[in-house]
């Protein structure tokens, strides 16, 4: 069965607008709507299982739930029946045919073929088998072509796994940023929040104008709007990643993660992950890859399967027939005999010729007979009948149609290859960006971090300052927003580089583990 899949990495969407770095680049991961099954077939949201998740427990309950991988399976199930039909194509046919009818008027006996005027009930029975002994080799050729469209069936189901897989390590690595950012807001609100008490203080006694305040009021009308930014953005990703999981959404609230402990970029870490040897690595084992290999294989069957319209075919057939008709009948002994007649007997004179004389022979009895209709049973088995032939069919011209097949088969085969290099040079570009994301990445993160070590001393500096007087409050704000664009900038940085290296090791054959 043929199917056409877009490869992960170029059909993402934004999981949230809080982790706009972890998804910069089209292509790393998304969470696709899943297609309409028909009416009463989908199932129903599962309720949130208690205790907090994992990654790999997310994976694989995701795995087992997911209705995109449902719905892959099914269609392997589909190609597995197309096999097996195929395979018993090859076995000889046979059917049995019993037929009643009933005649009125003048009509044909349908056994004796006489005329007779009067109702005629009739039964016909037959059972035929036919074996196909050569038809150009297209039978075999299709039971292999077959074999090969479901083991890429098989295939698709394991890269519809591995997209979910990602899917859901975006999701989750998504949903920890946002609790990251939570978490980073809410000291910032408390921050404020003191630094507010303390400008009171100050206030009172006169150490500070009342514009510090009012700059310290809307200071933290701002950090509290930002925290309620960021829990609404916890929020919707639980929500999604809950979604993936197929979870009741109604729990979703109710959905935790167990935040794993991820140690910060370091300079040398991904030093060790070559893009051209990751790719060589890859497109031995991912399953889209051997998908359309199995695809181009089968095509190239497909065109043997065509060519096999030019071959003669050869039929072997053998039946067997008997019936029944109301009309048809039997002389039956009655029982009683007819007297025999006297012969006069003559005496040849070899003069005169033949004289008659005074004695006679009798004739013996004759046994009279009377037309009965004949039984049922014994019709049925004095009519049997068999039959057995050969039937040679050769193509001679058909409008063309087999060549127009050819030629569309082997178009086929060349669209199979050209989706088969784009496969590969899909996933051979989209290793060499990953790469390069978490390349950059790192060094955002590594920028970030120094940038947050200069504005953290700078901010206390200020907030000396600030405390004594000597900084307004405008100029103070900016300085604690300086340092929190850079928090987050790290944080985010930090995280994106992290799904970008799980990214390059599953492409190595890693599995997606934090």
């Amino acid at each position: 069965m043929k199917q056409t899949r877009t490869p992960i990495f170029h059909r993402v969407t934004a999981l949230g607008a809080s982790a706009w770095l972890l998804l910069a680049v089209p292509g790393l991961a998304q969470t696709t709507t899943p297609a309409q099954p028909p009416a009463g077939t989908i199932a129903a949201p599962v309720p949130v299982p208690s205790g907090p998740w994992t990654l790999q427990r997310a994976v694989d309950y995701a795995v087992q739930n997911n209705l995109n991988v449902r719905q892959s399976t099914l269609s392997a199930e589909l190609s597995d029946a197309d096999l097996r039909q195929s395979r018993a194509a090859m076995l000889p046919t046979a059917s049995a045919n019993g037929t009643q009818a009933w005649n009125y008027g003048t009509g044909l006996d349908p056994l004796t073929n006489d005329f007779v005027s009067q109702t005629i009930r009739s039964n016909n029975f037959s059972a035929n088998t036919q074996l196909n002994i050569f038809s150009g080799f297209q039978l075999r050729n299709t039971v292999k072509r077959n074999v090969l469209d479901y083991k890429a069936s098989l295939a698709d189901i394991e890269q519809a796994r591995n997209d979910l897989s990602l899917n859901v390590a975006a999701a989750f690595l998504q949903l920890v940023l946002n609790q990251e950012l939570v978490r980073t807001n809410e000291l910032r609100v408390n921050t404020t929040q003191q630094q507010l008490e303390r400008t009171k203080k100050l206030l009172a006694a006169g150490s500070v104008a009342e514009s510090n305040l009012l700059d310290t009021q809307a200071q933290l009308a701002s950090d509290e709007l930002n925290l309620v930014t960021a829990q609404n953005q916890r929020d919707i990703s639980r929500l999604q990643l809950a979604q993936l999981l197929n979870l009741d959404p109604a729990g979703a609230a109710a959905f935790q993660i167990e935040v794993p402990n991820l140690p910060d970029p370091d300079e040398q870490t991904t030093v060790n992950f070559d893009p051209n040897a990751t790719y060589q690595t890859a497109q031995g084992f991912l399953p889209q890859i051997q998908a359309a290999d199995l695809r181009v294989q089968s095509s190239i069957r497909g065109v043997e399967v065509a060519r096999g319209a030019y071959y003669p075919r050869l039929f072997f057939g053998a039946g067997v027939f008997t019936g029944f008709s109301s009309a048809r009948l039997a002389r039956v002994l009655t029982g009683d005999s007819t007297a025999g007649t006297p012969l006069p007997v003559f005496q040849i004179d070899p003069i005169a010729g033949p004289r008659p004389t005074n004695f006679a022979v009798l004739t013996p009895r004759q046994p009279n007979f009377e037309l009965l209709p004949t039984e049922f049973g014994s019709q049925i088995k004095d009519n049997i009948g068999r039959s057995l032939q050969f039937t040679l069919q050769i193509p001679i011209l058909n409008g063309l149609q087999t060549r127009t097949n050819v030629q569309r088969s082997q178009i086929a085969v060349k669209q199979a290859e050209l989706r088969a290099a784009q496969t590969r040079l899909e996933l051979q570009q989209t290793i060499q960006q990953a790469y390069a994301d978490a390349i950059a990445a790192q060094r955002r993160f590594a920028s970030a971090s120094r940038q947050v070590q200069a504005l953290t001393t700078a901010y206390r500096n200020a907030e000396i300052r600030f405390n004594n007087g000597l900084l307004n409050g405008t100029e103070f704000n900016i300085a604690k927003n300086n340092l929190n664009g850079a928090e987050s900038s790290m944080i985010q940085a930090k995280y994106e580089f992290i799904f970008r290296r799980k990214v390059l090791e599953f492409y190595q054959g890693n599995p997606l583990t934090l």
